[in-house]
């Protein structure tokens, strides 16, 4: 990967978000167990591990998906131990998924305007009539909108729904729909998964433009492990559910419980 790395996380930045001691269970399946690590301020966070470490599942418990039965997370501050979707959301937590979720049958321009939902103050009265108030407020989210889309250089995109667009491009349209919600925290879940070399360079430029121009937070879960060592400022790394390493790329590429993980050497 070309993207260069954004290396502004340091020991005293300020922790945006802590996990502590998490653990989740799906009946007698343990898919996260006593799982700890922090988040800098306007980092790019990795998680990483092999299929089935659990990475996901951490990101589902962060944005309220799922609840955890054991452990905190301390967001801006605040401790708890459950979150609903919607409020992590209100509360600046975006996050893109595995697979495209985008609304097939929408333009591109639509898709990203469903990001701005939580930022209009209007009625649903107001904007059936599309009068006053909610006129002036629709035409100032869409040109928020035309900036992302203009960031994110799909303007040759922008009246075409979103089922008619190559994979590469729904996951940069999903990528601007969760950078409408103006998120202070940005969770990616595989945003290169099934991209050739040439939409990964992309990607990787602007997940390290939306850091440094944005000031956005990122957390990201990454199989290329180039682009980990590429984008990321520290990297936590679970397998089977547990935590066996966290540190800078390096530190987490030269550590021996990795490698086995990745090479499926057990340690029991």
């Amino acid at each position: 990967m070309n993207a260069a790395p954004n290396k502004k996380a340091n020991g005293k930045a300020e922790t945006l978000l802590s996990v502590e001691a998490v653990s989740l269970s799906f009946g007698g399946v343990k898919a996260i167990r006593d799982v700890s690590f922090d988040i800098k301020k306007g980092e790019i966070r990795a998680i990483i591990g092999p299929n089935g470490a659990g990475k996901t599942s951490m990101l589902n418990v962060i944005n309220g998906f799922y609840h955890p039965q054991e452990g905190t997370i301390t967001y801006k501050g605040k401790t708890r131990n459950q979150m609903r979707p919607h409020v992590a959301a209100s509360q600046g937590i975006a996050r893109t998924f595995q697979n495209v979720a985008l609304f097939k049958g929408m333009t591109t321009l639509d898709n990203i305007m469903s990001g701005r939902a939580l930022r209009m103050k209007c009625n649903i009265f107001w904007q059936m009539l599309y009068y006053g108030p909610a006129k002036k407020e629709e035409l100032e989210h869409r040109e928020f909108v035309e900036k992302i889309i203009d960031f994110l250089e799909i303007q040759h995109i922008r009246r075409i729904p979103v089922g008619k667009l190559p994979y590469g491009l729904q996951k940069r349209v999903e990528l601007g729909r969760a950078l409408a919600m103006e998120p202070d925290l940005l969770l990616l879940d595989e945003p290169m998964a099934g991209m050739n070399l040439e939409e990964k360079e992309d990607m990787c430029r602007f997940v390290v433009d939306v850091s440094e121009q944005y000031g956005t937070t990122i957390a990201l879960i990454e199989h290329d492990m180039g682009v980990v060592m590429d984008l990321a400022d520290r990297v936590v790394v679970l397998d089977y559910g547990r935590k066996i390493a966290d540190g800078t790329p390096k530190q987490v590429q030269n550590n021996q419980d990795v490698i086995d993980a990745y090479l499926g050497v057990s340690h029991d």
